[in-house]
């Protein structure tokens, strides 16, 4: 039997009866959801164009897609202000797009080209913007968490009011560094937002099949750490949970959990042939609970937004991706002196 609990009004109650908030869904204007519909149009686009690349052969190494990831990180875009950081794995096209990040210059960097935004030299897993407040783009799983640990350490210090979204996936969720970035964050009380993007499957194995408790917005009950779970195809709903975790951080209560459940549609990294699951699975999501297509439903119910309209700006986003992979194909590559610069001795 689970032991009673005295509340402050003299009642009480036991653990394992207290209800769970009910998730909160953002009502959106138009101008927000034509923002987030071109915001993730652009990363769907951008991503399928990426992936011809790759197969083409002008993306070389590794190369991670978001496709069906959209919302999560454009719903967190939308709830920020300037000066928050974020920071995460290799899965990092997205997040850089989201962060206002030239199309030219990420997938220039995709190509190893001068123009890259890590000149060429990171690739798919290593970008990087400080201007923009992007601090990767990390290739070890896990590690991104405990840098973003320390991003929030550095606002605390500096009093600057800001908050890092340190983004990692569910299988990252299982590291020893992880654990311990969260007990000093929750000891220090760092402004840090630990957002896990729960795609159901690290690499290939479900989360069913590695993780004994796969509730994950609660890993950090142990440390007193709040977490809530998130429907993280939803826009708004990423928008609204975003939202309260960043107040909670920026009224200096510490670190927040949000257990962003999404899915991808392609395979860990390109060379994933994802035999591990049904076509008929991948398809119910796509027909089923798809991130763009609920914000284009809503346009046109609402009468925002005519298939014309929509076919226009689908026409403008291609445009643009087509450009970006332009430059990323004529762009020269980088000097060999390159080799030599950016190394810290």
């Amino acid at each position: 039997m689970a032991a009673a609990k005295k509340t402050s009004a003299g009642t009480s109650r036991t653990r394992s009866s207290a209800k769970k908030a009910e998730p909160a869904i953002a009502e959106f204007t138009k101008e927000e959801e034509f923002h987030a519909y071109r915001e993730m149009l652009l990363i769907r686009r951008f991503e399928e164009k990426a992936g011809q690349l790759y197969g083409m052969g002008l993306i070389g190494g590794f190369c991670h897609l978001y496709i069906g990831q959209e919302a999560v990180v454009v719903g967190m875009q939308m709830a920020k202000i300037d000066g928050d950081q974020m920071i995460t794995a290799y899965r990092d096209h997205g997040h850089m797009l989201a962060m206002d990040l030239d199309p030219k210059g990420v997938m220039a960097e995709l190509t190893g080209r001068r123009g890259g935004l890590s000149k060429g030299k990171g690739g798919s897993m290593h970008m990087f913007s400080k201007e923009k407040h992007f601090y990767g783009g990390h290739g070890i799983v896990g590690a991104q968490v405990s840098l973003g640990t320390g991003l929030g350490f550095a606002n605390k210090y500096r009093e600057n009011g800001n908050v890092c979204m340190t983004f990692f996936g569910d299988g990252a969720s299982n590291q020893g560094q992880v654990y311990e970035s969260f007990n000093m964050a929750e000891l220090w009380k760092l402004p840090v937002i630990y957002v896990i993007e729960n795609n159901k499957y690290g690499m290939g194995t479900s989360v069913e099949r590695s993780s004994s408790m796969t509730d994950l917005s609660q890993r950090g009950a142990s440390f007193n750490i709040p977490g809530e779970k998130v429907d993280g195809m939803d826009v708004r709903a990423v928008m609204a949970a975003s939202k309260k975790a960043l107040e909670w951080c920026r009224d200096g209560k510490g670190p927040y959990i949000l257990e962003m459940v999404t899915y991808r549609y392609r395979g860990h990294s390109m060379s994933d042939p994802a035999k591990y699951r049904s076509k008929d699975e991948v398809q119910k999501m796509r027909t089923e609970h798809d991130p763009i297509e609920q914000v284009r439903k809503r346009l046109l119910d609402n009468k925002w937004a005519t298939e014309d309209d929509l076919k226009g700006l689908d026409k403008d986003i291609r445009a643009r991706v087509a450009e970006a992979a332009e430059f990323a194909q004529t762009d020269p590559e980088p000097d060999a002196s390159e080799l030599y610069t950016d190394i810290l001795l």
